[in-house]
């Protein structure tokens, strides 16, 4: 999938099919290869699912927050020329598309998040991160999934460059600071924009506790639930999550 990926000079991103744009946000750790899933399933389907990169080492540290990367995303919309958009965030990605919807309600059609944080996340749990120490950073990125298989070597390998890169280190730490920081408990109830939320029953990072919070708090949401699952159902179970998604929008008319 990263051949796909289109630089047109401002931004770098994939692109696939026409129709009613969902952007997918993707998340601190997360590759856009996470979503192959939803951009094999929807484009077919009449919807044009873009996923744009986030500048998550790019940006400069004083900047490196939850709220200049919605920033960044009303920057890549605009330039994209979209409204009524669909959102779509797993982890930080969903707390970027909170943030975003809170900020430019009349832009967003509909939000979709998964293991989102914005109300509570363990991170990388305690002792997180010991550079150098191969195996501790396996277990940890083992420990995001239900199945520890999904967490593939080019997954490791790539969580284990992020946290030895110390400028990546810093920033990844500084976001995830920010995250907490920026917990969105009082902004949920005034937010009227229809909400799906689809998680993981085993997810050990955004515990099941913290989608029925998301749910409660949030006053046009439906939850849905995902057995044998983590933190990243869209990795886990592809085809589920699609089921689960499109039956959701088809009901709502998006």
């Amino acid at each position: 999938m990263e051949n796909d990926l289109i630089n047109d000079g401002t931004f770098n991103y994939i692109e696939v099919g026409e129709g009613k744009p969902i952007i997918i946000l993707h998340g601190l750790m997360g590759g856009l290869s996470n979503f192959e899933g939803v951009t094999t399933h929807f484009p077919p389907k009449g919807y044009k699912v873009l996923i744009p990169e986030l500048p998550l080492y790019s940006m400069p540290m004083l900047k490196t927050t939850v709220k200049n990367f919605a920033k960044y995303l009303k920057k890549f919309i605009d330039h994209k020329e979209l409204d009524d958009v669909i959102l779509l965030g797993n982890s930080l990605g969903g707390h970027i598309g909170l943030l975003y919807t809170k900020m430019y309600p009349e832009k967003v059609k509909a939000l979709v998040i998964t293991g989102s944080s914005g109300l509570y996340e363990s991170a990388m749990g305690d002792g997180y991160p010991k550079r150098g120490d191969y195996e501790f950073i396996k277990k940890k990125a083992q420990d995001v999934f239900y199945d520890p298989e999904i967490a593939t070597k080019e997954i490791v390998d790539e969580v284990f460059a992020t946290v030895n890169d110390r400028i990546k280190l810093v920033k990844t730490l500084a976001i995830a600071k920010s995250a907490i920081r920026h917990n969105m408990a009082q902004d949920l109830p005034a937010m009227k924009t229809p909400t799906c939320i689809i998680w993981g029953k085993n997810d050990s990072v955004t515990p099941p506790d913290v989608a029925e919070l998301f749910d409660e708090l949030l006053p046009n949401s439906d939850l849905f639930w995902m057995d044998k699952c983590g933190h990243a159902p869209m990795m886990e179970h592809p085809n589920e999550f699609n089921a689960i998604l499109d039956a959701w929008l088809e009901k709502n008319k998006y």
